[in-house]
């Protein structure tokens, strides 16, 4: 006996809030692996794996939040805690994985394809240990065509999202980014969520886990709050919110005492600390000199010394 499946048992509401949150990991991620790659004073493996837990995090909580609008109308349905833990932490593995893998070997072809094929089937794998998580009067089965799409299209987005964390710099960018990879990643689940079928049992029965409201609300409190947490450092990182420029050049570490200063005229009042001043090209008869020379030089030179003309 076919079961009737339902995976928008609250409406929009789910799909919505999965979005967004898979969203907000993915905007919080990409910042932070940009932080690391292109500020050479940073942290590295401390901003990767920040945002490789953002990004982790973002997924499982989209998935979790999705399948709390997931029903079977004929059976209730339980979820295995340790299945839905297991889940959670492949999600923030198989991310850093990839993470680390662009971070280290950059973002050339061959790491891209490679970090996001493997990123892609770990998030697939996340999905699908979630899914077995369910426990219900009954057993799921699967289209396999359609889990062939849907595991095509995390493998898409996951390279998409390591390219968008090795390639795109300013911040309005990387919020565009995120949006699209959140659009991948709900995408994926529901593609994914389309290949289910519910196969009942002839006779009830009794079975092990908590429920989606005992179970899966609580378990998403943990992650909701680092994800919170991780965007409070971002707001709170002044180079997590520059648009495009050079972190690292020397431009970005200079001081602001260390810049010369300039007289209305055009020419330094002192030198750089720490460094000799530099005589100005005008005056050492050098070529390329800091400005013009005013037009009547000469007649002043010329005139130096003499009285002015007597009135007649």
């Amino acid at each position: 006996m076919q079961g009737t499946v339902d995976g928008f048992s609250y409406g929009m509401v789910t799909p919505v809030t999965a979005y967004v949150m898979a969203c907000l990991g993915a905007a919080l991620g990409l910042r932070c692996i940009t932080r690391s790659l292109r500020n050479a004073q940073s942290w590295k493996p401390g901003w990767l794996a920040l945002g490789a837990t953002s990004i982790g995090c973002g997924i499982w909580t989209m998935h979790f939040i999705a399948m709390i609008g997931f029903q079977v109308e004929e059976s209730r349905l339980r979820y295995d805690v340790g299945l839905t833990i297991l889940s959670l932490g492949v999600a923030i593995l198989v991310v850093g994985l990839g993470v680390f893998a662009v971070g280290r070997y950059g973002a050339s072809t061959k790491a891209l394809l490679a970090a996001g094929t493997f990123t892609g089937l770990g998030v697939a794998v996340m999905h699908y240990v979630g899914m077995a998580a369910i426990r219900l009067n009954g057993s799921l089965r699967y289209d396999a065509v359609t889990v062939g799409l849907s595991v095509a299209i995390a493998i898409v987005a996951a390279t998409a999202a390591l390219w968008a964390a090795v390639t795109i710099r300013g911040f309005l960018a990387s919020l565009g980014a995120s949006l699209v990879m959140g659009i991948a990643v709900t995408g994926m689940h529901y593609t994914g969520m389309a290949a289910v079928s519910v196969h009942l049992h002839s006779k009830g029965g009794s079975w092990a886990g908590g429920s989606a409201y005992s179970l899966l609300l609580p378990m998403l409190i943990g992650p909701v709050i680092f994800l919170v947490l991780a965007g409070v450092v971002v707001m709170f990182d002044p180079l997590l919110v520059l648009g495009d420029g050079d972190w690292s050049g020397p431009a970005a570490r200079r001081r602001p005492s260390d810049a010369p200063s300039r007289t209305p005229s055009g020419a330094p009042s002192r030198a750089p600390s720490g460094a000799p001043y530099r005589t100005p090209a005008r005056w050492s008869g050098q070529p390329d000199s800091y400005f013009e020379a005013p037009a009547d030089t000469g007649r002043r030179a010329h005139n130096r010394g003499s009285s002015p003309p007597r009135p007649r």
